[in-house]
């Protein structure tokens, strides 16, 4: 799968847009604040699909995270960023995507920066993915009270921005509501 050289958009900390570069430039030692949204995607079993990052990726390779993370390009939603990149990485069209809240963090590993303004998206979908080898190493659905079990004993296994939002998720009520809503399946 080839993808068009990614730009991922340079912010304030009041999200105002200062500019744009290349994805390939940003993620350095010192990373400058830029946008970016992390999904957490469910099946009508109320598992969420967490993936393991590719052993190539520049950032966290190898490390377990949320569904999908990346970039809205600089018109672009959180929620359209998210469907473009779940597409391009998993392979999936999902049936509902709904943005939760919005989450600053900085976090550095094996001397790369990570720097966000990141909403936090959650969907639902009962289509397996299609790996993108280049994107994605493996994937498991796991339970929500398991998965918080294992962010939480498991620490360095998985990247830190996912075990951050998954604690603000589970005391978020938008998103206790969504989930509970999940044996409904959402139209």
């Amino acid at each position: 799968m080839v993808q068009i050289s990614e730009y991922v958009v340079l912010v304030d900390e009041q999200n105002k847009v200062v500019g744009t570069r290349p994805k390939s430039s940003v993620h350095q030692k010192r990373t400058p604040l830029h946008r970016g949204f992390s999904s957490f995607i469910f099946n009508s079993k109320k598992e969420i699909l967490l993936q393991q990052r590719s052993l190539d990726k520049k950032t966290w390779p190898g490390i377990w995270s949320n569904t999908c993370c990346g970039h809205p390009s600089l018109n672009e939603t959180s929620v359209e960023a998210a469907d473009r990149r779940l597409d391009f990485e998993l392979g999936m069209k999902v049936d509902f995507l709904q943005e939760i809240f919005v989450y600053r963090y900085c976090f550095s590993r094996d001397e790369i920066m990570e720097n966000e303004i990141c909403p936090v998206v959650v969907g639902f979908s009962d289509q397996l993915p299609a790996l993108n080898p280049e994107e994605v190493a493996d994937y498991k659905y796991l339970k929500w009270e398991v998965f918080l079990q294992e962010v939480n004993s498991q620490g360095p296994k998985w990247s830190e921005w996912c075990r951050q939002e998954a604690n603000i998720l589970n005391t978020n009520s938008s998103f206790l509501s969504f989930y509970s809503s999940l044996n409904c399946k959402i139209p």
